[in-house]
């Protein structure tokens, strides 16, 4: 996979764009690349990016998050140091995007910067079997509400449709039908389609761009 500068990953709750996010950050960190990962949820701080601090602390990869992240205050409150994504080029930037068009708002006080370098990728995070996004049309309409919200385009699609612990190679294989009708309604490529790394093997012939991930929480990965 080649890298932008930014990489956004966005979707609806609980579609597993975390678990995602957290996962890329440290594919780049072992490819060499220098890079930092932001989590953008400021609507609802509890669980997210933070729950894999330990993880990211082990690869090197700073974690940037609101400073209520993980506690009982819910204020929707930016760090500053989100900042830095636009303005410090020289580090790759890997970012959680909150879920849906609430949590895109965030986002937008970026869009004219990431325009105007013009060197992002926006990947929309789709999971067939969250009850709100079955079928392809609710999808789309996630997907354009999310993009009026911010300002920003999608520019691509991750298949991460699972069943959290229950997720099965079949499972996986039944979710291509809809990811394959999500990127044709929306003019999309897919990127890559996410499986744990324990049924890599068993699917690594029978699926374009797979990618093995590591589960780092199945709150976020449910």
């Amino acid at each position: 996979m080649d890298a932008k500068r930014v990489t956004l990953f966005s979707g609806h709750y609980g579609s597993g764009k975390t678990n995602v996010a957290l996962n890329y950050a440290i594919y780049l960190k072992e490819k060499g690349e220098d890079v930092e990962i932001y989590d953008m949820d400021i609507v609802n701080p509890y669980f997210r990016t933070l729950d894999g601090k330990d993880m990211l602390d082990k690869h090197g990869i700073p974690l940037v998050v609101s400073d209520y992240a993980n506690t009982n205050v819910d204020v929707p409150a930016m760090n500053s140091g989100a900042y830095r994504m636009i303005h410090d080029k020289s580090k790759l930037a890997v970012v959680d995007v909150g879920g849906d068009d609430r949590g895109a708002l965030a986002l937008g006080r970026f869009e004219k910067a990431l325009k105007e370098e013009g060197n992002f990728d926006m990947l929309l995070v789709i999971n067939k079997y969250r009850f709100e996004t079955q079928n392809a049309q609710d999808t789309l309409e996630i997907m354009r509400e999310i993009e009026y919200a911010c300002g920003i385009p999608f520019t691509g699609i991750v298949n991460d449709s699972n069943l959290g612990k229950e997720t099965t190679a079949k499972t996986v294989l039944n979710s291509l039908d809809f990811a394959n009708e999500v990127s044709k309604l929306t003019g999309l490529p897919i990127k890559f389609t996410c499986v744990e790394r324990g049924l890599y093997d068993e699917l690594k012939n029978k699926i374009n761009n797979l990618v093995p991930i590591d589960v780092i929480h199945y709150g976020v990965w449910c």
